[in-house]
């Protein structure tokens, strides 16, 4: 998995969670939000904290012990659905607003302060994206352009340059599936046709720390 990771830039782990144990926890949160940030969630840290799989998935991939640092639950279908064009995620978490060099544009998001780290920072996490229901190609899939995690940051006039060298693949998931990607990499996903729900707990995970005197918003 490591290898294809850094070949790839994303790899898919099978049966790798209890569906019905995710579902159970999240059961508690609003219904009628198709993205909800999460945090201090009773249940959340026996779901991806330090004991669990995804957890351990995470530090192996990283070579130390990581911790989440984002977590947001898509909730994607007929009533609730987007499109996302390519695009790499830039941004982090942290606990407030603390003007540092390097750090910034700055955004408020469901009242969580967010700011674009130098991209080095990105570039040494990992996103793991846990598939509550199937995903096949009519149900809005992850789709990735395998390694553009190796070109640094990539700018929007870049994308077709991008994709037309790299191509792009579809990541279809089982429930109970992690797909597993470099928080860096160029992604988009479709709309979802039809009346099926498409349930992603997605997770960033670091081993690093932004710089200080900022610090990480917190999810467990």
């Amino acid at each position: 998995m490591k290898e294809t990771l850094k070949r790839i830039g994303a790899a898919r782990i099978e049966a790798a969670f209890d569906v019905a144990q995710f579902a159970t926890v999240l059961a508690q949160l609003p219904a009628d939000s198709s993205g909800l940030r999460l945090r201090k969630i009773e249940g959340l840290a026996d779901l991806i904290g330090p004991k669990s799989h995804p957890h351990r998935i995470a530090s192996e991939l990283l070579g130390n012990v990581a911790q989440p640092v984002r977590a947001i639950l898509f909730d994607k279908t007929a009533d609730k659905n987007w499109t996302l064009g390519w695009h790499q995620d830039r941004t982090i978490a942290v606990a407030e607003r603390i003007d540092v060099p390097g750090y910034g544009p700055w955004t408020i998001k469901q009242g969580i302060v967010h700011v674009e780290p130098p991209f080095e920072l990105i570039e040494h996490m990992v996103t793991l994206r846990m598939h509550l229901d199937p995903v096949d190609v009519r149900n809005g899939p992850l789709r990735i352009a395998p390694g553009s995690h190796r070109l640094g940051r990539i700018t929007e006039d870049q994308y077709a340059e991008v994709l037309a060298s790299r191509g792009e693949a579809i990541c279809l998931a089982n429930g109970g599936d992690i797909w597993v990607y470099a928080t860096s990499i160029l992604h988009a996903s479709s709309a979802v046709e039809g009346r099926q729900s498409r349930r992603v707990l997605q997770v960033d995970y670091s081993i690093g720390n932004p710089a200080t005197p900022l610090v990480w918003a917190g999810v467990l």
